[in-house]
This record gives structure tokens, C-alpha cells and sequence, in this order.
């Protein structure tokens, strides 16, 4: 009596569920051996589909053959064994070299020639189907890419809602990937730094591990976040109709962070001054907190230094000192809210303005978008020129549609105010503060903060700087068309600062690049 292997497989653990599953087979299999007097050595299972080459199971069990660890094989039919021109080539060659080869529901007689021609246009036909299933499967994605859905699994950070639904973003780890996306951006933390991070705030692997390096790369270069939908094979770009997880100006932020290979930098916050106080005599480090006999002391341990040493409260008694001419009272804040709210309104017209000219720009953007898809219809340019020109229109869009968003917030006048404002707070109550919040308003309002063997050096940050330059000026005689009350003085320094924050972002706050105001005669 000859042995035999048997053969079962579905295509998904779905499909085992459905029709023809596993049990099925297997039983239907059993049944024809019992009948034919037929002995089973062994069983090979698998559930994956039979398009599929170098399948694991069927593999081996066909080397197994090869070997003559058996004398046959069972399958439940032709299509359960291959629906590939290859595998069923391989399978042939073992039947040309004695296999025998069964099919239950297919009364095929493989040893003579019509049999096998039989079976042969039967392993044909299957093959078609998978192919035409296949162009279908694509047609079908193609559709949703188009209308902007994404017939994929969702990235982390979205859930799938079912097939014909948006993704959504996770309501645990949505937060966690813009996380993500934010602190890279800052360019002070790397690759590994920032599994650990994500790792404590809940994104690990299935086994419970923080993501691999690459896991991570993946996330910080997929535009899916932005709302766009990039097929990473063929590089084709779809707008996407799900909801962005981060705008594209971060996105681009992100990615050129990546370009420049940011080395993560570790900070560890001991002392309230530590890490923040620059040596004045040799300017090459910063200067070292320790403590002695119950003093912090700071002290540089440069080589040839001068030997720099001051006292924690000392530094702090100046950088006190230097805030106390800057912060305003509460008569004066009210003031200048008054006069930014006038501003506000003002800036709310010129929103709805800028609004009209956005979507007029948007109209031109999809009617470039119209020409750009012609062009490839007709065939002036190619594939991967289409998909590069049309990734630049959908990034552009994007950024459109970001500030079209924008146009009805607030102006960057009055955020900067509500910002100085709380500061203004935290400076009038700054010895009520706790340690962290302390040093968190040191590194707030003061730029460059140094001390030499003589005295500290602090130099503020804007819009503080702004102010103390101000009070220089406070003793001058007045000229025609100035402003005449200290509170708009300091409305006119905010709104000079905001407008410098919209035309030129970033440059304002330098100390090496402080604004310019009036000098008095």
C-alpha cells in the first residue's frame, strides 16, 4: 500500500469559516481514501493563497515528495493546490516522475493524455481567475484611492472603520504620533530616543516592545498624516478625504530633520540654573552646578579658565532684578488688552479678505490639476513625471487648505499678547513658583544669560528685550507723532513684534538679530 500526503488550504482564516473550510477538506479527503483503501502519513495545511509563490507548506511537502517520503498526494481540488502556472508546473514534473496525484472533487486520470490535458486547462483557468480577479481587486482600490479613501490597513495613529469608510483618528494614539511628529521636528531628540518616549506613552509592538528604528522612520515620512496618500511601490500620490493628523508645514519640518541626521542631545535638569548659564570669561562652557555647605554654587571647569564661581541665589537675585523694569501692572496690562482687541477686529477683516484670495488660489491649483492629468491622458509626459508634479499640486493644496484653516483664528498680535500676558503673571508671582516653572520662565524671557568673575550678563528674549530697550527711552523729550502713553508704547513694540513674526519667523527672538527702534535725538 502506497502512502500519501494530504493537501489542504484556504486562501484567509476568514474564508476557513466560509464554504469550503479546512474540516471540509480534510474530511472529504479522508472519505476518498477510505474508499480507494488509500493510507495518509501525513498532512500538510495552509492558509494562504494558492496566487502566491514559495508557499511555505506547499514547498516543503512537494520536497518531501521529491525525496520519496511519499508515494502520492491528495488534494480537495485543482485550485486548492495551485492557481499559479508555476507551482503547477512543479507539481507536473513529479507526476512525470511517478507521483501520484489525486484530486477529489476532479476525476481526472493524470496518466493518460487527456487527463492531463484536462487538468492542465483546469490549473490554466484558475490561474486566469486569479488574475482577473487581481486587475479587479486593483480597479477597486484604484476607485476608493480616487475618491480618497484608503483601502489599505490604517497607519498607527487611525483606525479602519470597515471597507467604503474614512479612517479616523485614534483617540489614544492618534496623540502619541503628532507626539511624535512634534519633538523630532525640534530636532532635539534622535531616532532611539524617541522609541523610548513613544514606548512609555503606550506605542510598542505586538510582543510589547518599543517600535524598531525603521518602524519609526516609516511614520515620520508617511504623508497619510497630512492627508495625502502615498502609494510607497509605485509612488503614486491621491488626495486623501481623511482627516490630517498634522499640518504640512510639520510635515516638512520633519522631514528635513531627517535629512540633516539630528543627533539627539540629553538634558538633565538638577539645579535651577544648570545647563542655562554661560561662562563669561572663557565663553566655551557652561557653567556647573554643585553643592556646597548648603549653597549651589556654579563654577566653570574649563581648562585655563579663571576658575568662575558664583552662588545660585546671586544669579537668580540678578535675573530677578533685570524682570522687575520689565513686568507691567495691572492697570497698564488692561490697557494695552484694550488696545490689542481694537487691532483683533481689524485683523478679523483682513482674515476674511485673505480668505477670498485663498479659495480663489485654490480654484487655480485644481485647474492646474485638470491641465496637469490631460497632459498625461494625451501623453505629453510620462508616469513618474505626473506622479512627482502631482505630489508638488496636493502638497501645495494642502498647505493652502492649512491656511485657509488659519484665516479665522486669532491674530498672531493677540496670541502673542495672551502669551505675554501670562508670563507677565508668572513674573509677578515668581517666587510662589515651583522649581521646574522657575527655571521654565528663566529659559522663557532671558536669550543669553552669562556670568564672568565680575558680574552676570543677562540679555532678554522679545518681546522683553523690546521693553527694556523702551524704558531707555522714557526720559526723552517728546517729538510730534510720537506715541505718548506707556501703554501704547508697548502696544506699538507687541504689534512690531507680531508683524516681524508673520514676514520674517524666527529671527526675531535672536539676540544677534534684535529689532530696530528710534533712538531718541
Amino acid at each position: 500500500m502506497k502512502n500519501y500526503f494530504a493537501y489542504i488550504r484556504v486562501s484567509t482564516n476568514k474564508q476557513g469559516e466560509h464554504g469550503v473550510s479546512l474540516i471540509e477538506q480534510r474530511s472529504a479527503i479522508e472519505a476518498y481514501a477510505a474508499r480507494h483503501n488509500l493510507r495518509i502519513v501525513g498532512w500538510y495545511r495552509e492558509t494562504v493563497t494558492a496566487a502566491k509563490q514559495g508557499r511555505r507548506a506547499f514547498s516543503a511537502m512537494l520536497t518531501e515528495l521529491g525525496r520519496g517520503k511519499a508515494g502520492g498526494l491528495i488534494v480537495h481540488k485543482i485550485d486548492r493546490s495551485a492557481r499559479n502556472l508555476r507551482d503547477w508546473s512543479a507539481l507536473g514534473d513529479l507526476i512525470d516522475r511517478g507521483i501520484d496525484v489525486r484530486f477529489v472533487s476532479d476525476n481526472f486520470d493524470l496518466l493518460s493524455r487527456g487527463g492531463r490535458l484536462s487538468a492542465d486547462i483546469q490549473a490554466v483557468v484558475a490561474a486566469d481567475y486569479i488574475r482577473n480577479l487581481r486587475e479587479e481587486v486593483k480597479k477597486g482600490q484604484y476607485g476608493r484611492l480616487k475618491l480618497g479613501y484608503y483601502p489599505f490597513t490604517a497607519p498607527v495613529g487611525y483606525i479602519n472603520n470597515g471597507k467604503g469608510k474614512l479612517k479616523t483618528i485614534d483617540p489614544s494614539m492618534g496623540p502619541v504620533v503628532r507626539h511624535a511628529f512634534e519633538r523630532y521636528a525640534t530636532g532635539a531628540v534622535g531616532i532611539n530616543a524617541l522609541r523610548g518616549e513613544l514606548a512609555t506613552m503606550g506605542l510598542r509592538t505586538k510582543a510589547g516592545q518599543p517600535l524598531f528604528p525603521n518602524a519609526i522612520s516609516v511614520i515620520l515620512t508617511n504623508p497619510f498624516y497630512t492627508g495625502i496618500i502615498k502609494i510607497r511601490r509605485t509612488g503614486e500620490v491621491f488626495a486623501g478625504a481623511h482627516e490630517p493628523l498634522i499640518s504640512p508645514e510639520l510635515f516638512e519640518r520633519v522631514q528635513k530633520a531627517l535629512r540633516a541626521r539630528t543627533a539627539p542631545k540629553a538634558k538633565k535638569h538638577i539645579c535651577l540654573l544648570r545647563q542655562i548659564v554661560r561662562c563669561g570669561s572663557c565663553g566655551r562652557r557652561r557653567l556647573t552646578g554643585e553643592l556646597q555647605k548648603g549653597h549651589v554654587y556654579y563654577r566653570c571647569h574649563a581648562d585655563g579658565c579663571k576658575g568662575v564661581s558664583w552662588r545660585e541665589d546671586f544669579l537668580e537675585g540678578a535675573f530677578l532684578a533685570e524682570i522687575a523694569v520689565i513686568c507691567l501692572t495691572e492697570v497698564q496690562v488692561r490697557e494695552v488688552r484694550d488696545l490689542v482687541e481694537v487691532e483683533s477686529r481689524n485683523h478679523r477683516d483682513e482674515q476674511a479678505k485673505l480668505h477670498t484670495a485663498l479659495m480663489l488660489q485654490l480654484r487655480h491649483l485644481d485647474g492646474r490639476m485638470e491641465r496637469l492629468t490631460d497632459l498625461l491622458i494625451d501623453g505629453t509626459i510620462d508616469g513618474p513625471t505626473y506622479n512627482v508634479r502631482k505630489e508638488k499640486l496636493l502638497l501645495e493644496r494642502a498647505a493652502i487648505e492649512e491656511r485657509i484653516k488659519r484665516a479665522d483664528t486669532v491674530s498672531p498680535l493677540a496670541d502673542l499678547f495672551e502669551k505675554f500676558e501670562r508670563c507677565n503673571g508668572e513674573l509677578l508671582r515668581y517666587k510662589l513658583l515651583a522649581e521646574s516653572e522657575k527655571r521654565e520662565l528663566v529659559q522663557m524671557t532671558c536669550s543669553n544669560f552669562s556670568a564672568n568673575e565680575k558680574e552676570p550678563v543677562i540679555m532678554l528674549k522679545s518681546p522683553y528685550l523690546e521693553l527694556q530697550e523702551l524704558g531707555r527711552f522714557q526720559e526723552c523729550a517728546p517729538h510730534r507723532g510720537d506715541v505718548r502713553t506707556k501703554s501704547q508704547k508697548i502696544f506699538e513694540v507687541l504689534k512690531s513684534i507680531a508683524e516681524a513674526s508673520v514676514s520674517r519667523p524666527g529671527t526675531i527672538c535672536s539676540p544677534d538679530n534684535p529689532p530696530q527702534h528710534p533712538q531718541c535725538p
